[in-house]
C-alpha cells in the first residue's frame, strides 16, 4: 500500500504547504500531490497558490513523485501546460505526474468565458490531450 499527501492550495499558503510536503516525506509518505485552484472553495479558506510555481519548489525540496490535477482548455492553454510540465520533467526526471479533467466553473470562470456544457468540455479536454502528446 502507498500513502500520499495532498497539498491543498485553497487551505494553506504555499510556504506552509511546502513545509508540510517536506515533513510528510520525512515521515515516510511516498506520493505527493497538490490542487490547482484559482479560487478557494469557501470564503473561510482564503488561499490560492499557483500550482506550477509551487511544484518547482516542491520537486526541488523533496524526492518523491509529485503531481497535480489540471483543467486545460479554458483557464490554461494546452501549450502553456505542456511547456510547464516539460520544464519540470526535464529538471526532475520521472517524478512529475499530471492528471487532467474538464474543470470546475468556480476556477475556470476567471477567463470571463461562459461555462460550456459537459460534452463540450470533454471534447475540449480530448483536444488538449492530443496537443500535449504532439508537443
Amino acid at each position: 500500500h502507498r500513502i500520499g499527501f495532498h497539498c491543498s492550495h485553497e487551505l494553506y499558503p504555499p510556504s506552509q504547504l511546502l513545509s508540510f510536503a517536506i515533513q510528510a516525506e520525512s515521515l515516510g509518505i511516498d506520493r505527493l500531490m497538490c490542487s490547482d485552484h484559482f479560487y478557494p472553495w469557501t470564503p473561510t479558506q482564503g488561499q490560492s497558490g499557483y500550482t506550477w510555481s509551487f511544484l518547482g519548489a516542491a520537486l526541488h525540496a523533496t524526492r518523491a513523485p509529485f503531481g497535480m490535477v489540471c483543467a486545460p482548455g479554458q483557464r490554461y492553454h494546452p501549450a502553456i501546460i505542456a511547456q510547464a510540465a516539460a520544464t519540470l520533467s526535464e529538471m526532475f526526471p520521472d517524478r512529475l505526474w499530471m492528471s487532467v479533467g474538464t474543470g470546475q466553473n468556480l476556477n475556470e470562470s476567471i477567463t470571463g468565458q461562459a461555462w460550456p456544457p459537459k460534452e463540450e468540455r470533454q471534447s475540449r479536454l480530448r483536444e488538449c490531450v492530443d496537443i500535449f502528446r504532439a508537443l
